[in-house]
């Protein structure tokens, strides 16, 4: 009986174990969760349909007005209409060039449907992501085809714990310095010497080896070839 209980007990732990992981990851989000600080990306919202009696059928997604972006260009996806909003900037960009007074503000994506038990990705190419920021927060609203609305808004605190309805996240991260790629590059070619050195000696003493056994055999055979005269001269 103690041991029922105890196998009970355990079942249900890890019961629990599966379902709260499950909620805590079941969120929209951006994949990747990364991106190089001033340059273009293509980024996917991914929506996972986290209710078993209802329908996923439109996402909104905010775009933050003061990291303003001049590209964005949604990629098509069957069954979905897309619907782009932009709002004049309070201070004129200037991009390759040419001046822009305006920003993506709102991607909305309506008309299709994401199931129970599946999820939707939506791409997006974006651009010129800021330089001088570590991140991009876009606030994302979820509506079901039983009229629920969730709100992926709230901003995760550092050092806090993760909110229930967190905003999905791209993070900037700095390119990879020029000076890395030099050392990069003078490690392979450290390393290639290295390994042809290594050839060179393990070829040097093959061929050391080799001149040693064949003096070696030499020897061995004119010591036969005088065993076997002296055998003659003997038996004379």
């Amino acid at each position: 009986m103690k041991t029922s209980r105890v196998s009970f007990a355990a079942a249900l732990a890890a019961g629990s174990v599966l379902v709260l992981s499950g909620t805590a990851f079941a969120h929209v989000s951006v994949q990747p969760g990364d991106a190089v600080k001033g340059g273009y990306a293509t980024i996917n919202f991914k929506v996972p349909n986290e209710r078993d009696n209802a329908s996923t059928t439109q996402l909104e997604v905010n775009f933050p007005v003061d990291q303003p972006l001049t590209s964005v260009m949604p990629q098509d996806i069957p069954g979905w209409t897309v619907t782009i909003e932009k709002s004049k900037l309070d201070k004129p960009l200037t991009v390759h060039g040419k001046q822009v007074n305006e920003a993506v503000t709102k991607v909305t994506w309506s008309g299709g449907k994401i199931e129970p038990g599946k999820f939707q990705q939506f791409p997006v190419s974006v651009g010129k992501l800021p330089d001088n920021a570590d991140q991009m927060v876009f606030k994302a609203i979820q509506t079901y085809d039983n009229n629920e609305v969730v709100r992926w808004i709230e901003e995760t605190k550092a050092g806090a714990a993760e909110p229930q309805n967190p905003a999905p996240v791209l993070k900037l991260t700095a390119a990879k310095a020029a000076a890395d790629d030099h050392h990069d590059d003078g490690d392979k070619n450290a390393a290639a010497k290295d390994d042809k050195g290594h050839d060179e000696a393990a070829k040097s003493s093959s061929d050391t080896t080799a001149r040693a056994l064949g003096v070696a055999g030499i020897v061995i055979g004119l010591g036969g070839v005088a065993f076997g005269v002296a055998s003659r001269r003997r038996a004379s």
